[in-house]
């Protein structure tokens, strides 16, 4: 019966788990439905009112990007570039024996047909993110009513888990802490940490005279989220071609913007705010991330790396509590 909810109610006890030091603020202050009641207004305001505003202008600036890049032809002076490039020619001298070769004008049709998959891909990935997003809006007041009594009842809820766990209760104890913690990574470190980026990304974006700032800058807080790409693979293209087109100064630029930003928030800002409370391994985020987007949609940004967290954790147990008692009792 609670299925079709399942990920509304993962989504709201992960939200819950974040904003609970509010909550618990919140009841020095007033009884504990008042303060349950203020911390999902604060939730609402903080998380639902900015998706909402960016749902519209994602959708139309996703669909300009794709009707940009459908179109994309090379300039003169890009096709001139490359046509008298060194990599060119000896693509050329290779190509001959086999009776190919790549001209202007050809480098022209690849690139346009390029672009349209490549348009045509951004506008459908933009079109399904839109679509969580909308029915991600849609259970946001159900979602709201799971956090209210979550917050109340968290303690009572924590004692009927501990009850019905067949594990001890420090070690139910400890993988309630690594959840709370890989949550907490998520959703302050990554999401500020993703948010600041897409800011900050977009701004250069529009103030270097790039299409589309707004939506670049959402996908690049949205690929911040992984740990090896992260928003390089939007700022080192767009330095590409600001070099093509002969802005040398702007390329420079952006390559310099994209190692202090990239690197200050991996380096200093996430371990300053998230500290070393989450230990896993970068590849295994990555992936964790990757696999989690593909089952999941958008929300395997979250789903993925709490799967790969618990997993981690009763192998941990396993090994530190069981691990030997299986081998003496096989023996």
């Amino acid at each position: 019966l609670l299925w079709p909810f399942v990920s509304t109610i993962i989504l709201a006890a992960v939200v819950t788990g974040v904003f609970s030091p509010v909550y618990s603020y919140f009841c020095t202050k007033m009884r504990a439905s008042l303060a349950s009641l203020l911390t999902c207004v604060l939730i609402f305001f903080i998380i639902f009112v900015p998706i909402v505003f960016f749902v519209g202008i994602l959708s139309k600036e996703a669909y300009d990007v794709y009707l940009m890049a459908k179109g994309a032809v090379l300039s003169d002076n890009i096709r001139n570039l490359i046509e008298g490039s060194l990599v060119l020619e000896k693509a050329n001298l290779f190509l001959s024996n086999f009776d190919i070769k790549f001209t202007g004008e050809e480098l022209n049709k690849a690139i346009s047909e390029a672009g349209r998959v490549i348009g045509l891909f951004l506008y459908e990935q933009a079109r399904a993110i839109t679509s969580n997003v909308l029915k991600f809006i849609a259970n946001s007041f159900f979602m709201l009513l799971i956090i209210y009594y979550l917050l109340i009842d968290k303690q009572r809820l924590h004692s009927f888990i501990l009850n019905i766990s067949p594990l001890p209760d420090e070690q139910d104890d400890k993988l309630f802490q690594k959840f709370k913690d890989m949550a907490g990574a998520i959703l302050i470190g990554n999401g500020l940490g993703g948010l600041i980026q897409g800011i900050l990304g977009g701004i250069v974006f529009a103030v270097f005279g790039l299409k589309s700032p707004f939506f670049w800058g959402v996908i690049m807080g949205l690929v911040a989220f992984l740990p090896i790409v992260g928003i390089g693979v939007i700022f080192i293209p767009a330095a590409i071609y600001l070099f093509l087109v002969g802005r040398i100064a702007s390329g420079i630029f952006f390559i310099i913007f994209y190692v202090i930003l990239s690197g200050g928030i991996e380096y200093i800002f996430k371990p300053k705010l998230v500290g070393q409370r989450v230990q896993m391994h970068t590849l295994l985020v990555f992936l964790s991330i990757i696999g989690g987007v593909k089952l999941f949609g958008i929300l395997g940004i979250i789903y993925g790396p709490l799967i790969i967290t618990a997993f981690l954790t009763l192998t941990d147990i396993y090994k530190t509590s069981y691990q030997k008692l299986v081998e003496l009792t096989e023996k």
